[in-house]
């Protein structure tokens, strides 16, 4: 990611990250609905969560260039980069600012200096710190849009609390989704969820082709990270930077990690089947090096859709954030001029089980998707840490899962007790 400088410039990043719920049953989704006419004649009012990472600087860069259709006023992140969060804070003039690891002092002091700096007189935005930062700034009541760019389950609390404020949900935490589904889907209003991850942004807009009966089958596509092509067996000793290489994507460590261990694809999977109701079995995971196709869509006549475009996520954010409106130079197209070659090949689910495990968790139901979640978090950074190997990674998740037991209703405390159930089952397992 680039480090913007001080003054009150545009904040562009050239790593990107991955981003749902169509809230209500799929005919009662704005994939299938009416047009709405066109974009407000004012801008929509964003929260972004996660600014300071990717997705969120990124959202920054889309809003710069359409000020006209977006207005930042609030942001939050966890303070591992509080300098930069200052800067955005003084940048969109964000009303209310949140951060997470920093006291209320600490946060005021960085937000004065960055002013200084900038040449910015009598700004003065509302402040929140501590756990619950992310999730008061996310229930803004002065907002039309919250964008989730967290990375992690801890994005699920925020997720709730802007559901429960009325507000259009940009979700590029599939965290949140992943390991809350019921609640996230029963806490969604009918078209109040929209994606931001590119692949469910491809499907949401190829679903757009044909009515709900009509969808024969999702084809969710796979880049196949650095390892795509190896063998099981040629997984085992390869190092936490050659996992880090992603030859598509620049993204934080433990998105590029789960990229290369297809865990990333299993939870976009599951994240599909939470958003567009579409039965397990007839989601699919193709593997397509380009990363130009983001996602297909099959119909019952034999036609399949396909959303194309060069990987940039400042698209499916554009649109996330003004659905089920576009903007206009968002990101750059294809380029029809020049030859290219697109290639699609089945994944190797012997080396790469992880997708094929997410099933069969999200399957059996309960908080069987947040323990795969939490295991596996915990699992990568004991990778990274030298603990584990890669393919341990999986086979961690596999060993925690087999032996999880819910019980009891689906609720917030019981998803959270469920997560801290499987990291401390991780963590022992990787010899921590």
């Amino acid at each position: 990611m680039q480090n913007p400088d001080a003054s009150d410039s545009q904040f562009r990043a050239e790593n990107s990250g991955a981003p749902a719920r169509l809230g209500g049953a799929p005919a009662a989704s704005p994939i299938w609905g009416a047009d709405a006419g066109g974009p407000e004649s004012v801008p929509r009012r964003v929260v972004l969560l996660g600014s300071t990472g990717s997705i969120g600087t990124q959202a920054i860069d889309v809003a710069d260039g359409a000020p006209d259709r977006f207005d930042i006023v609030a942001v939050a992140a966890g303070g591992g980069n509080l300098e930069l969060l200052a800067r955005q804070a003084v940048h969109t003039r964000a009303d209310a600012v949140g951060c997470a690891a920093v006291d209320l002092p600490t946060l005021k002091a960085a937000i004065e200096q960055a002013a200084a700096e900038a040449s910015v007189t009598g700004y003065d935005p509302e402040l929140f710190v501590g756990a619950g930062a992310a999730t008061a700034v996310a229930a803004w009541p002065e907002a039309d849009v919250v964008l989730n760019g967290m990375t992690g389950s801890i994005g699920l609390e925020p997720t709730l609390a802007a559901l429960a404020a009325g507000h259009l949900l940009a979700l590029a935490n599939k965290e949140s989704l992943i390991v809350g589904g019921a609640l996230v889907k029963q806490a969604a209003q009918p078209g109040q969820l929209v994606p931001v991850d590119s692949e469910h942004s491809a499907l949401a807009q190829a679903l757009r082709s044909g009515a709900p009966e009509e969808v024969d089958r999702l084809v969710v596509t796979a880049s196949g990270g650095p390892f795509r092509g190896r063998k099981r067996e040629e997984l085992a000793d390869v190092t936490p930077d050659q996992a880090l290489a992603h030859p598509t994507w620049k993204m934080g460590r433990m998105i590029t990690t789960n990229s290369a261990s297809m865990v990333n694809k299993a939870l976009e999977v599951i994240e599909a089947h939470l958003l567009f109701d579409i039965p397990l079995e007839r989601i699919d995971v193709v593997v397509h090096p380009q990363s130009v196709v983001h996602s297909m869509v099959q119909f019952i006549d034999g036609s399949t859709i396909a959303q194309a475009s060069p990987p940039d996520m400042r698209l499916p954010i554009a649109l996330g954030m003004g659905w089920p409106h576009r903007v206009a130079g968002a990101a750059a197209p294809c380029d029809w001029t020049k030859a290219a070659e697109w290639t699609f090949e089945p994944l190797d689910e012997d080396a790469f089980p992880a997708v094929r495990l997410a099933k069969e968790a999200a399957a059996s139901g309960g908080t069987g998707m947040a323990v795969y979640n939490a295991a596996n978090e915990e699992a990568v950074d004991a990778f990274h840490d030298g603990l584990i190997g890669f393919t341990d990674i999986v086979d961690t998740i596999s060993a925690v899962l087999s032996e999880h037991t819910d019980s009891g209703p689906l609720t917030l405390e019981s998803v959270l007790a469920a997560e801290k159930w499987a990291r401390s089952a991780a963590r022992a397992r990787c010899g921590r």
